[in-house]
């Protein structure tokens, strides 16, 4: 890595994890619920479709690196997807214990102890008896995607290098999911045992079109995994004070930077995820009340249900059919937002209740409504085409409009989940294979 992450000394305090991880004896009991299913419901729902079933049974034997081996075949970030995986929707929701009224395998920190394991042993991969093959390939981006596209690669025998406009890999992993659920320090980690196959970190390398000109003669095919831009603007008067923090500036700088400065008085605008995970970490953060604020009611919200559940526990409050109009300023400090009520409108869509304006005072806002696409970049991309933001691929294969370029993560489905981000890499890299090994025929 360029230099080592600054990591403030009250973060572990202040953010235990959401799942604490499995003991030994927990774990092995834990393990020994499962009912090794023949149909595995549970891998199924895995978008990387891990054998769950074979990897809990290992764990049950005492074979952790066999567990963690079985988990590394198909999920090469298995370490964080345990961690930040919503297990509630995906493979624990799949359980069949649901069917009997019964608490579910705890497939996710179950995951966690084998992968945990393997890392704290620093045990190696295994080698792949793979030919070395001359072609190369490069990765923009270093997130999840990139990441597994370019384990993938790598461990067939290709040249492959991941070019990062940041410090550091990872991606949102690294900066942008909250500390309760994966900390930075364990995103770098698992990102050296995928460095130890051979794969080449380039960063603080900001892909232009002039340098991808010079990819492209360089390198016989590149994957796309860049992710999204900029969040959204409020697009209100005031919101250009500094005590307007967008989301993901607001959980990096506290993650990677050790700035744990938060208002007294916290109002987050949106109902995602990203929002939930902000207004979370400004209640850790010693913030004294904060507020979520939604132009919706709650059946609408994009977070999880579980999300809401915990941040209610927590002391966050939701107002609901609540718009922000402007931001009330006086010198270096926010007085209040002004908000706005909003309905239903008879044919769809929203308006807005004429006369309900109200103030709200606060002292920090933190907006987290989406991210926006790279347009000018991926428009760059010669070939590439653009559907609604997204780079347009073949679903099967990753494939672009431009034979050469695959894409796969945010910049394609628009900010699902770590494990689905995963999976595209993953299949990238196989389609990859097949094209230059075609092509080398």
């Amino acid at each position: 890595m360029t230099s080592e992450l600054h990591t403030h000394p009250d973060l572990f305090a202040r953010f235990p994890d959401l799942h604490p991880p499995f003991d030994r004896p927990s774990a092995l009991v834990e393990a020994n619920r499962c009912l090794y299913c023949f149909d595995a419901p549970c891998t199924a729902a895995c978008p990387t479709h891990i054998d769950v079933p074979r990897f809990i049974k290992k764990i049950a034997q005492g074979n952790l690196k066999g567990s963690a081996l079985t988990i590394l075949e198909q999920n090469i970030l298995g370490a964080s997807c345990s961690r930040v995986c919503p297990v509630d929707v995906l493979c624990e929701g799949a359980c069949v214990y649901h069917r009997y009224n019964k608490l579910p395998i705890e497939i996710g920190r179950l995951q966690r102890f084998a992968m945990d394991a393997f890392l704290d042993s620093h045990m190696a991969l295994p080698a792949k008896p793979a030919t070395t093959r001359n072609q190369k390939v490069a990765c923009i981006g270093a997130g999840p995607a990139s990441l597994a596209c370019a384990a993938g690669l790598r461990q067939q025998g290709f040249t492959v290098t991941v070019f990062e406009q940041k410090a550091f890999p990872g991606g949102l992993n690294t900066y942008g999911v909250a500390e309760y659920k994966l900390r930075s320090s364990d995103s770098l980690r698992e990102i050296e045992m995928i460095r130890s196959l051979g794969v080449e970190f380039r960063f603080a390398e900001p892909i232009t079109a002039a340098a991808l000109a010079r990819l492209e003669s360089e390198y016989q095919a590149i994957f796309l995994g860049v992710g999204l831009g900029a969040m959204h603007k409020l697009g209100i008067p005031g919101e250009g004070h500094p005590s307007v923090v967008n989301a993901l500036d607001f959980i990096e700088r506290y993650k990677t930077h050790g700035n744990l400065a938060v208002g007294r008085r916290v109002v987050v605008v949106g109902a995602g995820n990203t929002a939930i995970d902000a207004a979370r970490a400004a209640r850790r953060l010693g913030a004294e009340s904060v507020e979520i604020l939604y132009r919706r009611d709650r059946r609408h919200m994009a977070a999880f249900a579980f999300e809401y559940e915990q941040a209610l526990a927590e002391g966050v409050e939701f107002r609901w059919w609540t718009q922000p109009v402007a931001i009330r300023t006086s010198g270096p400090t926010i007085d209040s937002i002004t908000c706005g009520r909003t309905r239903a409108a008879a044919r769809g869509g929203l308006e807005a209740v004429a006369g309900a304006d109200f103030d709200l005072p606060c002292d920090m806002v933190i907006p987290a409504i989406g991210q926006s696409p790279l347009l000018a970049f991926l428009e760059s991309c010669r070939g590439v085409k653009m559907e609604n933001g997204r780079v347009h691929i073949d679903r099967a294969t990753g494939q672009t409009g431009n034979a050469r370029y695959f894409a796969g993560g945010d910049c394609v489905n628009g900010g699902r989940e770590v494990v689905d981000a995963v999976a595209d890499g993953k299949r990238s890299a196989l389609a990859i294979v097949r094209v230059l090994e075609a092509a080398h025929a």
